[in-house]
């Protein structure tokens, strides 16, 4: 704050007017005998300024300063205690910790002394959590996070309603809260005084800065983990990255060169996991054999990784109007994924009308279904009734009325496939339950082409066609006929792993252009807006028609096949074989891969909690998949170490979930890990009269200290943000002691009215005395008389 000059004695104002011109005539008839003497103004001046300074001494001169009331006021100490400290910076003879313990120490520091003298001081510190200290003395540096953002909300809030004047914050700006950047409500914040702990300059580490984790229905590589390596003074050095199982067996590694100092390298694994469900897996980076040691930590050199590749098997319908190749192929594929189940409804004969004639005497039946036996007339397929077979049914009463009728049967599948069967095969009934089917439980249909598929099936205008990614109303300029077609990929199905059987552009291309042509093709006119077209026919003029498109249907989605005679893929040789089996298996793999089941479980990070706490969420659907909320719902969650952990692994725990009352049906809980590792969560579920309504699974990853390490550069730029906004500074180190000093100063809450008599100071009479010395003293010296 500023400083005013006042006068307090202004009554004396005129009696000082007219001291001050005596003086001044006397001065001049002092230097009259002077005159034209070069040094005569210059000694007069002097003289004038002393004798001015004493009869502004009349006037009470009195500095007036705006200051912080001592003791009225609060200033908030925060100290990082996270695990960063740890680090030694380069040519550092002491870590980051050590170094502030030595800033906090009041036996070595002024400072402290000084800031409790003016203000009440509220000590923190801050890792994690907050935590008031009374001296710093419990500062170990082994918290799991620094969390920045929520500590600085934590003490505005404890010392709401107060004149809190400032936070002075002792941090190396690492905050594993603020990956995004400061959030705009900080801005309200008092002023934030940094102190920067490190130095910035290159580091010797490693850090696994970024892991992620994404799965595809693609066969060879279902999931795919990408590393982001952050390379500190290992240029020129060889780094190592491995992919490890739960057991600590490498499953694959990759060694790259570091070109430059602080370079990012990317890694890349594709793998299989050897079994469905939850696995957890690791992520290790290592430098040179014989250089661990000149890491300034190896805490960040791995992650933990978890992949749920769900446990089947799916189901999967399958209706057919005919017995035809499709379904060989295609049951053939699905034999060999231990994931996924075909069940098959093939129609080998269709409704005929009644006739008055039968084949035996008061025979009602069709002999073609009649078999063998004595069997019950209501087990027999009637002469006005098509003759179904059922395949790969869970038990005999599966499909025995025929297609499913009721929500409760149709909804346990995942999926449905129709293949060359008309519309009218589907009561209306069935039909608008199909479409309820992928657009409200949120499963995958199929139409592959035939000779009763799509248009020439009659869906036009039924629930079903509308359901389809594309229109089957005609134009009337199409050709009644069509000649051999070529497959091909689209642009978009080049996008699509699961479209895709090569690892290479050339090799897929090559495999395209193997394949024979075909000759049965639905044609329709286009496509519905927000359809793909994964895959096109060319045929000999080089005309492009769509063979296999893609939509979203409400919670479900929705292919559409248009050819009708795929299997002459298959009959080429026993390598084509393998290939259009792979095809199936990747395209029935997407069509259920985000069906959802009725018990569904999901983990996800609570926004801006720095303990790593995890929200559980259940969803709870009946038979119907309709919601229930009268649901118990229990989860157990428990920690799953991997080889090489110190930490013993913790007891399950067991948690309640609570109805939610954002969402019908959804049931949550909260998690918070206190090791890191992966962890499991078990979701039971039991209905209000105790039936058990079944299991789901999920896990996560928590890894706070990699979080921490990502960087061991100081945030530099971050806190002089922070500072920027609440209206603070950054503070160096050595600069405490004076910054201070001068705190009193600076605005705060309570201030107070300060004032000093300037003509009481002896600045003034030492002024006005020098001044009339030097005055005498060089007239003396030039002669002057």
């Amino acid at each position: 704050m500023g400083s005013t000059l006042t006068f307090s004695a202004g009554a004396w104002l005129w009696p000082a007017l007219a001291t001050g011109v005596v003086a001044l005539v006397a001065l001049a008839w002092g230097y009259r005998r002077a005159a034209g003497h070069p040094w005569r103004w210059r000694l007069a001046g002097l003289k004038a300024l002393g004798c001015a300074a004493l009869v502004l001494c009349l006037l009470e001169p009195t500095w007036v300063r705006q200051r912080a009331r001592p003791g009225a006021n609060l200033f908030a100490v925060l100290a990082d205690n996270s695990q960063s400290l740890q680090v030694r910076d380069p040519g550092a003879t002491r870590a980051r910790g050590e170094e502030l313990r030595e800033l906090l120490d009041p036996a070595r520091a002024a400072w402290p002394g000084a800031l409790a003298a003016t203000f009440d001081v509220r000590r923190y510190v801050l890792d994690a959590r907050l935590q008031a200290s009374p001296d710093f003395r419990d500062l170990t540096f082994e918290g799991r996070a620094t969390a920045l953002g929520h500590s600085l909300r934590a003490v505005t809030e404890r010392l709401s309603g107060r004149p809190l004047a400032g936070i002075l914050l002792f941090t190396d700006g690492n905050a594993t809260d603020l990956r995004a950047g400061l959030p705009a409500d900080l801005a309200s914040l008092p002023p934030v005084y940094p102190v920067v702990l490190g130095r910035p300059g290159a580091v010797r580490d490693l850090s696994l800065a970024q892991v992620g984790v994404t799965q595809s229905a693609f066969e060879d590589a279902p999931v795919d983990v990408q590393a982001e390596v952050v390379a500190g003074g290992f240029s020129g050095r060889p780094v190592t990255v491995r992919l490890l199982d739960r057991t600590g067996k490498v499953l694959q590694e990759q060694t790259r060169e570091v070109r430059r100092d602080g370079e990012t390298l990317g890694f890349r694994f594709r793998f299989k996991p050897a079994e469905a469900g939850l696995s957890f897996h690791e992520v290790r980076v290592s430098p040179p054999p014989g250089e661990e040691a000149n890491e300034a930590t190896q805490v960040n050199n791995q992650r933990v990784i978890t992949v749920d590749r769900g446990r089947g098997p799916l189901r999967v319908l399958y209706v057919s109007g005919r017995p035809n190749w499709e379904y060989k192929f295609l049951n053939r594929a699905i034999e060999g994924d231990e994931q996924l189940q075909l069940v098959g409804l093939i129609r080998v004969a269709k409704r005929e009308p009644k006739f008055d004639f039968r084949g035996r005497a008061g025979e009602t039946s069709n002999p073609l279904f009649r078999g063998f036996g004595n069997q019950a007339p209501e087990d027999v397929q009637r002469y006005d009734q098509p003759v179904l077979v059922r395949l790969n049914t869970r038990d005999e009463l599966e499909l025995r009325a025929g297609f499913p009728r009721t929500p409760e049967e149709l909804f346990g599948y995942h999926a449905v496939i129709v293949d060359d069967l008309e519309a009218e095969f589907f009561s209306p009934d069935q039909a608008a339950l199909l479409q309820r089917f992928v657009s409200e439980r949120g499963g995958g249909f199929l139409m592959l082409g035939g000779m009763e598929s799509f248009q020439e099936g009659r869906y036009h205008r039924t629930p079903v066609g509308e359901m389809l990614p594309v229109y089957l109303d005609r134009s009337a300029e199409e050709p009644a006929g069509l000649a051999k077609v070529q497959f091909q990929l689209s642009r978009e199905g080049w996008l699509q792993p699961w479209a895709r059987l090569r690892e290479t552009e050339g090799e897929e291309r090559a495999r395209l252009e193997a394949m024979p042509p075909f000759e049965v093709l639905n044609r329709v006119r286009a496509l519905k807006p927000g359809a793909s077209v994964i895959a096109s026919v060319r045929d000999e003029k080089g005309g492009e028609l769509p063979a296999l498109a893609v939509q979203r249907f409400g919670r479900g989605r929705t292919a559409a096949l248009m050819v009708g005679d795929l299997w002459r893929w298959g009959m080429r040789d026993a390598a084509a074989q393998e290939d259009m089996a792979r095809s199936w298996r990747q395209l029935v793999r997407w069509l259920v891969a985000d069906v959802p089941g009725r018990i569904q479980v999901t983990a996800e990070p609570v926004p801006g909690d720095p303990n790593g706490a995890q929200r559980l969420q259940v969803r709870v659907r009946d038979e119907k998949f309709q919601p229930v909320d009268d649901a118990v719902v229990s989860l157990e969650v428990e920690p799953v170490l991997l080889a090489g952990a110190t930490a013993p692994p913790g007891p399950p725990l067991r948690l309640a979930a609570e109805p939610a009352a954002a969402e019908p049906g959804l049931h949550e809980a909260t998690y918070v890990p206190r090791q890191t590792g992966g962890f499991r969560a078990v979701a039971t579920v039991r209905g209000p009269d105790g039936a058990d309504l079944g299991r789901a699974e999920t896990g996560w990853s928590s890894d706070l200290a990699a979080e921490e390490f990502r960087s061991l550069q100081p945030n530099v730029a971050l806190l002089e943000e922070l500072a920027r906004r609440t209206g603070g500074r950054v503070v160096a180190a050595e600069e405490l002691d004076g910054f201070v000093r001068r705190l009193p100063e600076l605005r705060a809450p309570v201030m107070e009215t300060w004032t000093q008599p300037a003509w009481h100071s002896p600045f003034f009479f030492a002024f006005a005395l020098a001044c009339l010395l030097a005055e005498w003293g060089l007239r003396r010296w030039k002669g002057l008389p």
